[in-house]
């Protein structure tokens, strides 16, 4: 159909394009544009048909056979009431879960299945418990610590077992959520974050003005840094304990050191493994800022970008700190059971005395 005939309306009487609504309106009516028969399969009006039409320049160009989600409109003119807002993704969507899924099982076996599980908890404490609370009006903050525990205890304990060496890497992961609490609550407020920096968060805030929106900020970053926050002191634990394996008479202060020298590789690739995942979440903003030739201290001292700033630095300083604390922790308490010390090792080193020794001169 032709562009012109559809689009009509939009263009001023007048033919005025001064304004940005007439300019777009006339650049409209050039080209064809596409005519979809689309059919409701849901609902009351299932089997129903209507016509949605396409612009050429639109980002999402329909195909024949695909699926689409509708929106319904039911105080619009009939032919008006159902519109396309999406596609269908589900069936890629689940395609991709469960190839995911059955990875993990093959690579990881009874752990896999395991990390499977952990996450489906870590998923309903996150829809069940953190967002619903976060809603009611809960501190955010709250919310997100005891919601970001009950995620940790679950995951560690599901997947690496109820033992002192999981026990170590959950108090090291507590340690250092505190930590990453107390320091994006600090910096947050110092550099007065709102919070409310995108269309999302402004419509959260229209919607729900109680809600603490730069709460809710950190209790983004404490939730996002959970993830690689427990990788980092499971991985310390188990080096400490492998360790005192290989060696069971090095002292508490030898397994620290050993134990600190793996940690520095460990937060050399970690510190850059969240710095660039925040850099690819945040890259069509900093885009933007390029496009405008901005200078660097004006991009950082934007909200939006300051944002992204506490939030990766926070989490990397509560990372970096994970490691020298779960390892001491790791080493003390490893050290403190040492198979064979004390009295009973002395007394199987020492040579029995047969009586026959020499008797001492009056």
């Amino acid at each position: 159909v032709d562009c012109a005939d559809v689009n009509a309306a939009q263009v001023p009487p007048t033919g005025d394009t001064s304004t940005p609504s007439g300019r777009e309106g006339v650049n409209e009516q050039e080209g064809e544009c596409a005519k979809a028969t689309v059919e409701v399969t849901s609902g009351d009006d299932k089997g129903r048909r209507f016509v949605e039409v396409v612009q050429p320049d639109a980002p999402r160009q329909l195909k024949e056979g695909q699926g689409v989600v509708v929106a319904y409109a039911p105080d619009a003119p009939r032919d008006l009431q159902y519109s396309v807002t999406d596609v269908n993704r589900k069936v890629p969507m689940a395609l991709l879960a469960g190839i995911f899924a059955l990875a993990v099982v093959l690579v990881g076996r009874m752990r896999g299945v395991m990390a499977l599980v952990a996450l489906a908890v870590s998923f309903a404490v996150l829809t069940l418990f953190i967002l619903p609370a976060i809603l009611q009006g809960s501190n955010p903050l709250v919310v997100a610590v005891i919601g970001a525990s009950a995620i940790m205890l679950a995951a560690l304990y599901l997947c690496h077992g109820v033992t002192a060496r999981t026990s170590v890497a959950v108090v090291g992961t507590l340690i250092s959520l505190l930590l990453i609490g107390l320091l994006g609550s600090l910096f947050i407020g110092w550099a007065s974050l709102s919070g409310n920096t995108d269309d999302n968060t402004g419509l959260i805030h229209g919607l729900y003005p109680d809600i603490d929106m730069s709460g809710l900020l950190l209790a983004g970053v404490i939730i996002g840094s959970l993830g690689v926050l427990d990788d980092v002191t499971v991985t310390q634990t188990s080096a400490v304990w492998e360790l005192h394996q290989a060696d069971p008479r090095m002292g508490w202060k030898g397994l620290y050191r050993a134990g600190i020298r793996i940690g520095r590789d460990h937060i050399a690739s970690v510190v850059n493994t969240l710095v660039l995942a925040y850099a690819g979440a945040a890259l069509p903003l900093l885009l933007l800022f390029s496009i405008a030739q901005s200078s660097v201290g004006t991009v950082a001292n934007s909200e939006l970008v300051a944002e992204e700033i506490v939030r990766t630095l926070v989490g990397s300083i509560g990372l970096v700190a994970s490691v020298p604390v779960t390892t001491v922790l790791a080493a003390l308490v490893v050290s403190a059971d040492r198979p064979g010390s004390g009295g009973a090792q002395a007394a199987t080193a020492a040579p029995a005395r047969t009586g026959r020794g020499r008797r001492r001169r009056k």
